[in-house]
């Protein structure tokens, strides 16, 4: 029995197949699971068009301020070990001297 995916409207796992498409009999979402793959990949890149991954080290490319404090992070300070994430900030990391921080990836480019 192979394992279908869980709806992408509600998380339901009671997926079903209905030809070409999966249903869920719980919010009644109909998708094609080949369209819904191709949309869910969404690549972040950086200030220079060069993709990103989890785990890549990039520089930043512009002073950036910190909300909340007088601290700043000059350009040229490199972030090891960047994890991507959904949202406006799409970078979550850890900067030397400052700590845990969210950038945009249109401030950084890759090492």
């Amino acid at each position: 029995m192979s394992q279908l995916p869980p709806c992408p409207a509600c998380a339901s796992i009671y997926t079903y197949e209905d030809g070409p498409l999966l249903v869920c009999p719980e919010c009644a979402h109909e998708w094609n699971p080949q369209e819904a793959s191709s949309e869910d990949t969404k690549v972040i890149t950086d200030a220079h068009g060069q993709p990103l991954a989890d785990g890549d080290t990039v520089t930043v490319i512009k002073d950036l301020k910190i909300k909340g404090s007088s601290s700043v992070v000059k350009v040229g300070t490199k972030v090891k070990n960047i994890r991507l994430v959904e949202g406006d900030h799409d970078i979550d990391c850890k900067i030397d001297g400052i700590g845990a921080m969210k950038l945009k990836s249109e401030f950084v480019k890759k090492a």
